[in-house]
């Protein structure tokens, strides 16, 4: 019984120490790349003005959205403004 208890033992104590030895060494793997290679700034874009100023969809695609809404909420949903992003 007591070597089967020191097997026990043994065994969680290494299985634990290989967990803490996978953890230490992928945080200090993942520090030093961060070191030597740290991630690149992507610079944000400027967004191009188009040539409509006002954002607004079209009636065609107003009339879509208020359908769609208007379906799926059984009516009692409603569409009062959309924009463009």
């Amino acid at each position: 019984m007591t070597l089967g208890l020191q097997l026990l033992v043994v065994g969680m104590l290494t299985v634990f120490a290989i967990l803490l030895i996978v953890i230490f060494g992928g945080k200090l793997l993942i520090s030093l790349v961060n070191m030597i290679a740290p991630e690149e700034v992507v610079s944000a874009k400027k967004k191009v003005a188009s040539a409509n100023t006002d954002n607004s969809v079209d009636s065609s695609t107003m009339a879509i959205l208020q359908e769609v809404v208007k379906q799926i909420t059984g009516g009692k949903g409603r569409v009062e403004s959309a924009k463009k992003v």
